[in-house]
């Protein structure tokens, strides 16, 4: 997966020239797509954990064509303006750890109730968080981006539909030459 994912990556970069937040929902994976593409692309390749998240920021936003590897703590309350971020790529859909002890704490409270955890908790929550990432590349009228989702339960799981109504009508594609062709035009 992560090979076709950082594939996949590479184009879309060399698209939006730089610009990108590439998120995971695993450091393993954020670590081993760094490597990966330090090779491939000839971006600004910053990565989470090597050094402060305000540093990281000051310096994705200092160069307009950075590239960003990050996790979960970039998901939420980032704020860049403008063209400088075009593109927002996630791995894997962010599902919760189900063994995170508040996250087990929440599924076992539905399960004694007689709910259905996956369909009460998981799934919207990761669907607010793939709205979160949205909401990274959309901070005003004024801009516009990709965000591409790699996963592929996103159109081939019944579930797949929540996530894209969580989006509130932003079109859904996926074929590259069609994101292309709408990123020149524009």
């Amino acid at each position: 997966f992560l090979e076709a994912a950082v594939g996949e990556m590479t184009r879309l970069v060399e698209l939006t020239d730089g610009r990108a937040f590439l998120l995971f929902t695993s450091l393993r994976n954020m670590e081993r797509a760094h490597e990966m593409l330090k090779d491939r692309i000839d971006y600004p390749l910053l990565l989470q954990g090597t050094s402060s998240r305000r540093d990281l920021l000051d310096r994705f936003r200092a160069d307009e064509h950075s590239v960003l590897c990050a996790s979960a703590s970039f998901w939420q309350g980032v704020d860049v303006r403008g063209p400088g971020l075009s593109l927002v790529v996630i791995d894997k859909l962010p599902f919760a750890v189900p063994d995170d002890p508040l996250t087990s704490a929440r599924i076992e409270r539905i399960r004694d109730e007689g709910g259905n955890p996956f369909m009460q908790l998981q799934i919207p929550a990761a669907a607010l968080t793939l709205k979160q990432g949205l909401g990274r590349l959309i901070r005003s009228a004024a801009d516009r981006g990709i965000m591409a989702v790699l996963d592929s339960r996103l159109v081939r799981k019944f579930y797949g539909r929540i996530f894209i109504r969580s989006l509130h009508g932003s079109p859904v594609v996926n074929k590259f030459d069609v994101v292309k062709r709408w990123w020149v035009k524009e």
